[in-house]
């Protein structure tokens, strides 16, 4: 019997359909080891696409295709044949890579913890030429290294035609010229921001279109803020909203992430902060589009949110914070997350008393005016340490960057001591800091947010700016500058290149620098 999924239905009602138009390869590359380069591999010009239309290859030959931009969807290659007829397939061994380390280093040699299906390699057997052959699975990539496996006699290969059909849901239209005032820096920034949104940008808002391919709510609600102020796909949002929404786990907690195929379902992971986002993320959409249908009906789950996350409060009002739990915040193995997850919840409680006003519940708003006295006093009595000036997390009193952005972003203090924390933040720099552009927006919205706008286009300029001067063309799901092959996963070559949470820098840009 089929189960009644009513906001399911909803989401897939509204499907995109996705634009379509074709690229074609800029030029031949090789990849060469370079101590100086991003990762160490530099990329310099080996000849032009042209030469593939004549050029003939056999067994044992390869080439690397560079698309001057990052790519995302269907290649199609036609070949044909010179010197001989075909009296065999051609078998050719497709890499397609979003950085020059995934066309120089082997995949065999893989060790990361993230499954190695998801680099994208294929062994093809082409069997009639000449022919045009579309590859049936979605790729992502800028680069495309194509080595042949046969022929071994008789005839060569050649391509009269290669081409990817790049797909989106981004109606580039929509977005907004900058004016002509905002420095070169930041233009290019935004651009590469906004194919960053554009290009994870698909039936849904995938959280990275190489790896993972999913709807994740932390990459959900950074992904909605930037395509408010660029692509303006109030439905794509709303249709994510309705997954979530519909997908909850057994006890009702909003999961981490859906998926859509075979058909829409959640997976089982539960992320405390995560769950939370979910009415931030319908505060904001709700702000942009003043969606009143929407908000009524996802409100409910919205304030299941916060009753749930209520639940792991101690007798003092403060998180518990042992192995039980799950809460994301950053990538960072030394981080403890319980006085940011304090803030985060502190944060949501305030969004989802702004709806629970809007929609006239004035029962629901009044129990949250009391949990938000409860959980902030909390805060400042027990995780505000005033001697050393920092709000500390966990049993060793942590001070992190993490603790004190998020802090900031709940408006525990006000503005002026909010200003006063992160100025000391930044001048006493403490070692647990920052790792992924996802924790690096919420410390641009925590400066901006403290009137601190110079600081945070300084942090910007700083993080996404050596990320463009290490050759990003989208932004990366991880950057370490002191550390550029760093990876959560083991592998810098499973790192997703092009990653939703990145995008930011053009909301910020849009938003505050305009």
């Amino acid at each position: 019997m089929k189960t009644f999924h009513p906001f399911v239905d909803k989401a897939e009602s509204l499907l995109p359909r996705l634009a379509e138009h074709p690229v074609t390869p800029a030029r031949l590359v090789e990849v060469v080891a370079d101590p100086n380069a991003f990762q160490g591999w530099a990329v310099q010009e080996a000849g032009t696409v042209e030469e593939l239309q004549t050029r003939g290859f056999g067994k044992g030959d390869s080439f690397i295709l560079d698309f001057g931009d990052h790519q995302v969807g269907y290649l199609t290659l036609s070949l044909d044949t010179i010197e001989a007829r075909a009296d065999s397939p051609v078998r050719m061994k497709l890499t397609f890579g979003e950085m020059p380390c995934e066309m120089a280093e082997d995949f065999e040699g893989y060790d990361g913890w993230l499954d190695r299906s998801w680099l994208q390699d294929e062994i093809f057997n082409f069997d009639v030429l000449p022919g045009t052959y579309t590859l049936p699975r979605r790729y992502t990539f800028r680069y495309l290294k194509v080595e042949f496996i046969t022929p071994a006699r008789k005839y060569k290969v050649v391509f009269p035609d290669i081409r990817v059909t790049a797909v989106t849901s981004a109606d580039v239209s929509q977005v907004a010229a900058l004016p002509e005032s905002i420095p070169e820096e930041l233009r290019d920034m935004d651009r590469i921001a906004v194919k960053t949104l554009q290009d994870c940008m698909q039936t849904v808002f995938e959280d990275g279109p190489k790896r993972d391919r999913r709807l994740w709510i932390g990459d959900l609600r950074l992904q909605a803020l930037t395509n408010y102020c660029t692509f303006r796909n109030y439905d794509l949002v709303k249709r994510c909203l309705y997954l979530f929404a519909d997908l909850r786990l057994e006890n009702g907690a909003v999961g981490a992430c859906v998926y859509e195929k075979p058909e829409p379902a959640g997976d089982d992971i539960y992320l405390y902060d995560y769950s939370l986002f979910f009415a931030a993320t319908l505060y904001d959409y709700y702000r942009a589009s003043k969606d009143e249908e929407a908000l009524r009906e996802l409100w409910p789950v919205a304030y299941e949110q916060i009753l749930l996350s209520l639940e792991r409060l101690d007798e003092r009002g403060i998180l518990k914070d042992d192995p039980s739990w799950w809460c994301f915040t950053d990538w960072h193995d030394k981080l403890n997350k319980q006085a940011s997850a304090q803030a985060v919840l502190i944060y949501t409680m305030k969004r989802a008393l702004s709806l629970a006003e809007r929609v006239g519940d004035a029962g629901k708003a009044s129990f949250i005016r009391r949990q938000l006295k409860i959980v902030t006093a909390a805060a400042l009595e027990y995780l505000w340490d005033s001697e050393r000036g920092f709000f500390v997390s966990g049993a060793d009193g942590q001070i992190s960057w993490a603790s004190q952005v998020w802090m900031v972003l709940a408006e525990v203090l006000d503005a002026e001591r909010n200003g006063e924390l992160l100025d000391r933040l930044l001048t006493v720099n403490p070692e647990i800091r920052p790792k992924t552009p996802y924790m690096y927006h919420h410390l641009v919205e925590a400066l901006i947010l403290a009137g601190r706008k110079e600081k945070a286009l300084e942090q910007m300029k700083a993080y996404w700016g050596e990320m463009m001067r290490d050759g990003a063309d989208t932004f990366w799901e991880v950057y370490d500058p002191a550390d550029k092959n760093n990876s959560p996963y083991g592998s810098n070559l499973i790192n997703s290149y092009c990653h939703a949470w990145s995008c930011t820098p053009a909301y910020f840009i849009r938003t505050y620098f305009s």
